[in-house]
């Protein structure tokens, strides 16, 4: 397979590509290369051969049969959330306009192209009762979560994106179009639901939807300086929360930046944010503690449809500034944690960190079958992450050492979170363990033996 360091594609060869090809194929001499090759995150500055944007399924297979026949490597990324160095040096395959939707409410199914984001699947849902088992951003395509192993809001009372893959199509090593199945392909299907993409160029999913008629939830909003009252009461909350019930406490300090409104610019707060399925009512009793300790500085909690779940977190939708982070799991929420939190990303810790976030696991997700896949069970009783901005070297040297301190003392657990939690360069025996890896390896072997396709975080 190609070289990472490797020229970009002459435009001769670009021609042979385009001549098979409905979608336009962008090389690094044309007009558009940055914004073709451009990821998400601003901080991976890809340098792929040439992008492929593909218009249907008939073009993924001509790319396909075209990198094997030249040698290249081959990686699809409808969006480029989750992009690391690893696609460097191949033929980058964009999916966007596999925009597929359809509902079988009956059935309790959708199926779903690979360049469909979260909110328009959630705004296809609305009015349904049926929610999918989406993450926290509204830009995130559904194929990713779901082969890389994910969170989901609906993660305790349903479990991950992953357990909720049905069927795959996908484009094989030889170019061919495949329809997996736990009955056609169950090792392959075990892999991709959580693995990631390095088995295939996935067109599109059929994943199962879960009942869900009510809905309720948002953020309350303290200011920093309650954090002492606040995480407690929290943290109290999670230790008798019904599956449910999930909520993730966040930490926060905007920086005196001018895209942030000027009413929250330079200023600190911490975060309760929730989904509750269920009655109002009942959310609220559980409630109860977080809002007694302490008087809420905003409050968005309230009936939600399913589209509004996606805003609950209030995470970007647009790239930002280049940026660190950190994701840890853990098992028990002690006070001791607890204090450790409030001494280094509290009022007057100094820390450089933006956010520091601890999301309250557990449920359906730690108590499924791990045999289903390597994505299908999470097993940490706790999340914790965190970020900041980077501008320069001086400032990521600052950002790493703060992000080092806040985990270190926190024990972690043996069980990872998927893929996506993982940073560039992480191995992946982090994310599923030994013994999951050398499975994914295998099945890696059985379906690219040449090593064709290249992933985010390759097994």
């Amino acid at each position: 397979m190609s070289d990472p360091a490797a020229p970009p594609l002459s435009e001769t060869t670009l021609g042979l590509l385009r001549s098979t090809m409905r979608g336009p194929v962008v090389g690094a001499q044309d007009e558009g290369w940055d914004v073709s090759r451009r990821a998400w995150h601003s901080a991976i500055d890809q340098q792929p051969l040439a992008v492929a944007h593909v218009a249907d399924v008939a073009d993924v297979e001509a790319a396909v049969r075209f990198a094997a026949e030249h040698g290249l490597a081959l990686a699809a990324q409808p969006r480029g959330h989750g992009a690391t160095q690893h696609l460097d040096g191949a033929l980058l395959v964009r999916t966007r306009d596999l925009d597929e939707i359809s509902v079988d409410a009956a059935a309790r199914t959708a199926r779903v192209g690979a360049g469909v984001a979260w909110q328009e699947l959630a705004e296809a849902l609305d009015g349904t009762g049926l929610v999918a088992l989406s993450g926290s951003n509204a830009s995130v395509t559904v194929v990713g979560l779901v082969l890389g192993g994910g969170l989901s809001w609906f993660g305790r009372p349903f479990g991950t994106p992953a357990s909720s893959l049905i069927a795959v199509d996908l484009v094989d090593a030889t170019g061919a179009a495949r329809h997996v199945t736990a009955e056609s392909d169950p090792d392959l299907l075990w892999a991709l639901r959580g693995g990631g993409g390095d088995f295939g160029i996935v067109t599109a999913v059929e994943i199962a939807l879960h009942p869900a008629p009510q809905l309720y939830g948002g953020r309350l909003s303290f200011l920093a300086e309650h954090a002492p009252q606040v995480l407690p009461a929290w943290a109290e909350m999670t230790r008798t929360a019904p599956p449910g019930l999930s909520s993730w406490m966040l930490l926060m300090h905007l920086p005196d930046l001018p895209q942030i409104p000027e009413a929250l610019r330079g200023r600190s707060f911490v975060n309760v944010d929730l989904v509750f399925v269920g009655p109002p009512g009942e959310a609220e009793s559980l409630l109860t503690p977080v809002r007694a300790a302490a008087p809420a500085a905003r409050d968005t909690v309230r009936a939600l449809r399913e589209p509004e779940v996606l805003g609950v977190a209030e995470e970007p939708v647009e790239p930002g500034p280049p940026m660190r982070a950190v994701a840890h799991p853990f098992d028990e929420l002690t006070e001791e944690v607890l204090d450790h939190l409030l001494s280094t990303a509290g009022v007057g810790s100094g820390t450089p960190l933006v956010g520091v976030q601890v999301r309250h696991l557990g449920g359906a997700q730690a108590e499924a079958d791990p045999a289903a896949g390597p994505g299908t069970q999470i097993r940490p009783g706790f999340a914790l992450s965190a970020m900041a901005p980077v501008f320069d070297p001086e400032a990521a040297a600052v950002v790493d050492e703060a992000l080092a301190a806040l985990v270190a003392p926190v024990p972690r657990s043996e069980h990872g979170l998927g893929l996506t939690f993982l940073q560039a360069g992480q191995p992946i025996e982090d994310a599923y363990g030994p013994e999951a890896v050398s499975r994914l390896r295998a099945v890696k072997r059985a379906v690219d033996p040449a090593g064709l396709f290249r992933s985010n975080h390759p097994v």
